[in-house]
This record gives structure tokens, C-alpha cells and sequence, in this order.
């Protein structure tokens, strides 16, 4: 074979591209938080029970031992005596009325809270605080 060139073909030129990426400081952010405390006052409803004890005189006679009854928040407690007559009876000497007596207040308890706020400052590349068109403190 020869070596010499071919009037038919032509050589090509091929091109290659090569891409690369830096970083570029354009700025920085500096966030911060703060822990406030605020004085609060936060209603509790209280409730108490009180009973009323009132002896009632009834001072008659029964034939047996009468039982302990309850009607709504009254409780009727008998109390007999034995009575010494030529028989023996029972006589109903007094009864004792229980009365349960509800009572409800609100009161104001006094409680510390934190709360924490986001203050958000942009810095120039150097360190300098940017101005902005938004203030950025806001509440959490």
C-alpha cells in the first residue's frame, strides 16, 4: 500500500469545552435568637365543698332503727336512744342534716413564659450589615 493522501477525505478539526465553577461570596446572614420572659396572668377556676351540720329536735317514738337516707346533697343521719318504761321502746331523739354547699371562684394565678424572637441581619461579604427594604425581626 502507499501512504499517500487521499484526494477524497479531509482532515476535521474537533473542539472540546471545558466548564468549571468557583464560589463567589455575595453575602452572608447572621440569625439570632432572644428569650424574653413575660409576666402572664392565667385565670384557674377553684372549687371547695363546705358541709353544713344542723341537728334537728324530732323526739319521737320508733318501732325500729331508722336508716341513713340522702336526698340531693342532704344526708339524714337518725340518732335513737333507748327509754327505759315499763316496755322497752325506741324514740327517734334527733336526726343530723349533712348539707354539702358548692361554691366556685375564679382567681388570677400570676406564671412567667418565654418567648423567643428571630432577629435576622444581612452582611456584605466583609462583614458589614446590609441595609434592607424589609426589617427582618420577627416574632417566633
Amino acid at each position: 500500500m502507499t501512504d499517500e493522501p487521499k484526494p477524497d477525505v479531509l482532515p476535521l478539526v474537533e473542539e472540546r469545552v471545558a466548564l468549571t465553577k468557583r464560589t463567589i461570596p455575595t453575602g452572608r446572614v447572621r440569625v439570632e435568637t432572644r428569650t424574653e420572659t413575660v409576666q402572664q396572668h392565667l385565670p384557674a377556676q377553684l372549687s371547695s365543698e363546705e358541709v353544713e351540720v344542723v341537728r334537728v329536735p324530732v323526739n319521737s317514738r320508733v318501732d325500729a332503727m331508722p336508716p341513713t337516707t340522702t336526698e340531693g346533697d342532704l344526708t339524714i343521719i337518725p340518732v335513737v336512744e333507748e327509754r327505759l318504761v315499763v316496755t322497752r321502746e325506741l324514740y327517734l331523739r334527733e336526726e343530723v342534716h349533712v348539707r354539702r354547699i358548692r361554691r366556685q371562684e375564679t382567681v388570677e394565678i400570676p406564671v412567667e413564659t418565654r418567648r423567643q424572637t428571630v432577629h435576622i441581619d444581612r452582611l456584605s461579604p466583609d462583614g458589614q450589615i446590609q441595609p434592607s427594604s424589609k426589617d427582618h425581626h420577627d416574632d417566633l
